[in-house]
């Protein structure tokens, strides 16, 4: 990913009148309209005892999807396992579960706070084969910094539900 689009993440992430939420919300905003590929960036945040993943702030068309069980779909799956999951065609994965019509791959990677999976950034795209390598190590990049944030501000993840 360019320098720019690095420059503009992290003036967004160490922006002081920002809440977390909004700097979220400007991460995923400034990802899909940076990267042509991005095209639809959300973050989903973990509640363990529910075993449930929350939509928190996103980029894109709306989703009904604001609460995904653990182990369902491709979220659902990084929930459980820890690990990027790249999908190339989602069309050929029996548990993904279908925002929209319109999406050939996927990308999820999972964010870690004090070694805990917290959440994840989900990523969607109209074009097969979008994702790579380069995808996911820049993402985990991003979510160190993420998760860097939500620590220094003490975020309670409730309140970056939809």
């Amino acid at each position: 990913m360019t320098s720019e689009l690095n420059q503009q993440l992290d003036a967004i992430i160490s922006h002081t009148e920002l809440s977390v939420f909004d700097k979220l919300s400007d991460i995923c905003k400034a990802l899909k309209s940076e990267i042509n590929h991005y095209d639809w960036v959300g973050f989903y945040f973990a509640e363990q005892a529910t075993k449930t993943l929350h939509l928190g702030p996103f980029a894109g068309e709306p989703t009904d999807h604001k609460v995904i069980p653990f182990g369902k779909g491709i979220c659902g799956q990084v929930a459980e396992s820890n690990e990027t999951f790249l999908v190339e065609d989602v069309n050929a994965q029996d548990n993904y579960i279908a925002c929209s019509l319109t999406v050939k791959s996927e990308i999820v990677v999972p964010l870690f706070l004090d070694g805990k999976n917290i959440g994840q950034i989900d990523i969607d795209s109209n074009t097969l084969n979008a994702f790579t390598d380069k995808d996911d190590e820049f993402l985990k990049k991003l979510n160190i910094k993420v998760s860097q944030v939500l620590k220094l501000d003490q975020t309670d993840l409730t309140s970056l539900y939809y």
